[in-house]
């Protein structure tokens, strides 16, 4: 049950949910697009697989407790979603990279979450098994939160926000900031812990949005055969960069040929796009 001793640990407790729920329904515009063109388009499955892994560690933290009913509410969600866009991300995605992610389930999700569920159980007891899987969750959720360090290297190197949406920075930082004072009010150090990590990447995404909005975008007053490609898919907290050599038979400027210049670049960054595919 919640406790109603503290009526802040409930308040933050019922807005972590809400903003946690709009960062779960973030990747929908991406994957109603993936439907309807029937393809992943390059997109990772990754940080869904590891969502939905996480989720489900917190989902088992919270049920070994009495009072945490508010992590269930929303780790339960976090399941069916995630569980939802891995589903459709199988459904949609090419050979390679649908095999790669039956394999990531199997091991992570299947593999991984039974070995933990086991050793916890016989390895543990009591409050100490709670405290090992405590530690379990604060290991793995600050690994997925240092994932925003990928994003911002990007950033920085090519000056450009397009890849690193504000709103989503603004609410995965909101999101840190409900959980972490729900952590402190409720003692659980385990949930306080990574939100700390969290709030501090938030908090430097929105300083680089407010330092580089200005520029211009990655691909603008740019041509492709004079320098690497960098081709950046994102979805959600999910980054992939490919780089493509330089070409030498594209260096030299052809005053003449403007025209024909341009359709080669255009058909070289097709081909680039393409080999982004998992």
């Amino acid at each position: 049950m919640v406790s109603t001793d503290n009526p802040l640990v409930f308040t933050f407790g019922i807005l972590g949910n809400i903003i946690s729920f709009v960062v779960f329904l973030a990747p929908v515009p991406t994957f109603i697009r993936v439907c309807k063109k029937k393809s992943t388009e390059g997109f990772q499955s990754v940080p869904y697989v590891v969502a939905l892994f996480s989720s489900m560690l917190w989902l088992y933290y919270a049920t070994l407790k009495s009072d945490e009913i508010l992590l269930i509410t929303i780790n339960s969600v976090g399941c069916v979603v995630e569980t939802i866009y891995v589903a459709v991300y199988i459904a949609f995605a090419p050979k390679q990279a649908r095999l790669f992610t039956l394999r990531l389930l199997i091991l992570m999700n299947f593999g991984g979450f039974c070995l933990t569920l086991l050793l916890s159980q016989f390895l543990a007891k009591g409050e100490n098994r709670v405290r090992v899987l405590g530690w379990v969750c604060v290991t793995f959720s600050v690994s997925v939160f240092a994932a925003p360090l990928s994003i911002m290297r990007v950033v920085i190197r090519t000056k450009s926000v397009e890849f690193m949406p504000f709103n989503l920075s603004f609410f995965l930082t909101l999101s840190a900031i409900m959980w972490l004072l729900y952590g402190v009010l409720q003692k659980d150090l385990y949930v306080a812990l990574p939100n700390i990590l969290g709030l501090i990447f938030g908090v430097l995404q929105m300083v680089l949005y407010q330092i580089f909005k200005n520029y211009k975008t990655l691909m603008e007053d740019q041509k492709l055969p004079e320098s690497k490609a960098d081709i950046v898919n994102l979805s959600t907290s999910e980054i992939q960069v490919c780089s493509h050599p330089n070409s030498d038979e594209n260096v030299h400027d052809q005053t003449d040929h403007d025209v024909k210049s341009m359709e080669a670049s255009n058909q070289e960054l097709g081909q680039v796009s393409d080999k982004c595919e998992v």
